[in-house]
């Protein structure tokens, strides 16, 4: 991980780190903690639907579609890293 904050820009994209908790009560995107973004997901991480489901909120919550956001690191693992297509609003908190 790249110094202690959760996004930071790379060339004309933005690379976000996540932490996810797949299994939870319910789908969220918590705020910062520790240098990423906390995200809750319902889904379990079988068969990548985890990842597919963390997208896809991470998408509602920085208000893009879900194809401008490809992960770059963790596929199996709860540490994340997403890249977002610029340009982009980041939403307070971030």
């Amino acid at each position: 991980m790249d110094g202690d904050v959760a996004v930071r820009r790379k060339g004309g994209n933005y690379v976000i780190n996540v932490r996810v908790q797949p299994r939870a009560s319910r789908n969220e995107v918590l705020g910062v903690q520790d240098g990423r973004l906390r995200v809750r997901t319902t889904v379990a991480p079988t068969d990548g639907k985890a990842n597919k489901s963390v997208i896809l909120l991470l998408a509602r919550h920085l208000g893009v579609a879900p194809s401008r956001i490809t992960q770059s690191r963790g596929l199996t693992h709860r540490n994340k890293q997403f890249i977002v297509e610029g340009p982009l609003d980041l939403p307070n908190g971030l």
